[in-house]
């Protein structure tokens, strides 16, 4: 919904959803197979009169623009996989099915635990060829609750939000440390060689 009321006022922007990203990639031709084969994108049409190379794909409701780069040999080498830096974020329907494909693949990644209110969120991060990062996680786990006097935004896990409400209530019970001991150590990294599923589960 775009925000108009606002935008009038002199407030806010009047966006209406997050459109697409960019991304600029050292080899167009790998970029295209890993958004494609691995994160289920489809190639779109991009306009002709880009005198660039580059693709457009689409799914999810989002764009991923690739622009292959000018000076690839420029571009930073992989570096560590850090949950705390810049990437996006998918939301999935079974995060032991993402975790059996990404070992299919031999594509390493680092497993991480969120604990709030005694609901339990996995995050799975990876690269894509150029080193940017891609999170893979069941978010929608927590309510979406704004700051302040707002009311709760729509859209937010139904199951979440009913925990929430008992908890308001005073019926739910309290968060456990056993939640919290079951998710994964900050530090601790998974990769493809190692079979284990760690959940929050």
């Amino acid at each position: 919904m775009v925000n108009t009321t606002a935008a009038m006022s002199g407030g806010v922007l009047p966006l209406a959803s997050l459109n697409h990203i960019s991304i600029v990639c050292r080899s167009l031709e790998a970029s295209l197979r890993f958004y494609t084969d691995v994160l289920g994108f489809v190639p779109i049409r991009r306009p002709g009169s880009f005198d660039f190379d580059g693709a457009w794909l689409f799914n999810y409701g989002i764009g991923i623009h690739l622009l292959q780069s000018e000076d690839p040999a420029s571009l930073p080498e992989k570096t560590e996989i850090n949950p705390k830096d810049n990437h996006i974020s998918f939301q999935c329907e079974s995060m032991v099915a993402v975790e059996r494909r990404l070992k299919e693949l031999g594509i390493p990644y680092v497993q991480r635990c969120v604990e709030e209110g005694g609901i339990n969120v996995d995050q799975i991060f990876f690269h894509d060829p150029d080193g940017f990062m891609i999170e893979i996680c069941n978010c929608d786990n927590l309510p979406v609750i704004p700051l302040g006097e707002r009311a709760p935004i729509m859209g937010a896990c139904k199951r979440a939000a009913a925990v929430v409400k008992q908890q308001q209530a005073g019926v739910a019970p309290a968060p456990t440390a056993t939640a919290a001991t079951q998710c994964v150590p900050s530090s601790q990294v998974i990769r493809v060689s190692e079979e284990a599923h760690i959940s929050c589960a």
